[in-house]
């Protein structure tokens, strides 16, 4: 039998040529491999509370959701959101009509891009940003337009003129991300209210990851764009309970937006994973419900990890830019020596022990990331003090 005729032509469409696997894959395979301290990939290395991991126990043996929940998600779990929006935001959604249950973050992000954006549109997001939003872009035939955060003093601040001169006749929505990953930038009200300006006055939609809203630190305070004059009709906010409870592998994220908005994510989604996670949007309907106390201590005890990873960084001869958001650290390698992030991280396994990840797959500006290196510190305080103790060594 004849073999397949070999051809020039690559298999993988153009609008994904530029993606191949993914920078967390491989710094995680340099990790199992050496067995180093893996400090690149954003999961924590315990479990969320015992009481909410019970709960998705109970739901399988009671037979909930072991079969196709319904499409917009689960009752329980809508309504859930809806009150926790309005508890801690005071956003009033209909958990009916306003709010759809996907199969995490990743998917609410795809889904609203490949339903809102036709090809040709710009989409003006914030670099550097989580790989996904460039992935979906693509996918959804759209044109990116980065404007940079910059590093400035002791955060990375957006230049409200640069968002401003981004945006042109063929921009279709802004894609924000606050708390943001990677830099741990919260944005503030000045920079919202400019934004949620821009947004009315050039009749753009908006799209809000706001996975971290749980993890802000010190002084800064998470602001829902939504609740900005002008936009509840023109946002859709993306939350997921995998970085709030600590159960990042059930994939349960949600959109909230107006009807029409949810409708049309839906139209998108019901066509990746239909349906997901059954017995855990029971879950973590009851996890929404948890009194603020839990809210309160899982912050606290982040800012704990954070303390002891962004010290042991300063102490090692990292330039540490000391969040205010999420759990990642970002740190410039210029002190150290070093200014290629790449070669850093790929040599730092073997060198201390510990995996990182380079801020440079985060930009189109590959240049404009090259120094920057970024640290994740939901891991145990026994195992931040430990890598901390080996880039200590190795400096």
């Amino acid at each position: 039998m004849a073999g397949m005729t070999s051809t020039a032509r690559p298999y993988l469409n153009r609008r994904l040529a530029e993606f191949g696997t993914t920078i967390f894959a491989e710094m995680s395979a340099l990790a199992t491999a050496t067995g180093a301290i893996n400090l690149g990939q954003g999961f924590p290395d315990t479990d969320g509370p015992e009481e909410i991991r019970e709960a998705a126990v109970r739901a399988l043996r009671d037979g909930r959701g072991n079969q196709y929940p319904p499409g917009p998600g689960v009752p329980e779990l809508r309504h859930a959101i809806t009150a926790h929006q309005r508890r801690r935001c005071g956003l009033a959604y209909d958990p009916d009509t306003e709010v759809l249950v996907t199969a995490g973050a990743t998917e609410a992000i795809a889904a609203t891009l490949l339903a809102l954006v036709e090809p040709g549109d710009e989409v003006v997001a914030l670099e550097p940003y989580y790989d996904s939003y460039a992935a979906s872009i693509a996918m959804a035939g759209g044109r990116r337009v980065p404007v940079t955060l910059r590093p400035a003093e002791d955060r990375f601040r957006l230049d409200l003129d640069e968002l401003r001169a981004a945006v042109t006749d063929r921009t279709r929505l802004l894609l924000i991300n606050t708390p943001h990953n990677p830099t741990g930038t919260v944005l503030t009200r000045e920079e919202l209210t400019a934004i949620a300006g821009l947004a009315v006055e050039r009749d753009l939609l908006v799209v809000t990851d706001e996975v971290y809203e749980h993890l802000v630190f010190d002084d800064a305070e998470h602001l829902p764009l939504a609740s900005f004059p002008g936009m509840r009709d023109r946002t859709v906010t993306i939350g997921s309970a995998g970085k709030t409870f600590s159960f990042t592998g059930w994939k349960v994220g949600w959109v909230t937006a107006a009807p029409a908005l949810v409708s049309a994510v839906r139209s998108a989604k019901q066509y990746l994973t239909y349906v997901s996670a059954g017995p855990f949007q029971y879950a973590v309907a009851e996890a929404l419900a948890l009194p603020d106390s839990y809210f309160d201590g899982f912050r606290s005890d982040m800012v704990a990890r954070r303390d002891i990873l962004a010290t042991g960084l300063a102490e090692a001869g990292f330039g540490v830019f000391r969040p205010a958001g999420t759990y990642f650290i970002t740190t410039d390698i210029r002190p150290l020596g070093e200014k290629d992030g790449f070669a850093f991280c790929r040599a730092l396994p073997e060198r201390a022990g510990v995996v990182a990840v380079p801020n440079a797959v985060f930009y189109d500006d590959r240049e404009a990331g090259a120094p920057f290196v970024r640290f994740a510190f939901c891991k145990k305080p026994e195992i931040l003090q430990e890598a901390t103790d080996r880039l200590r060594r190795m400096a």
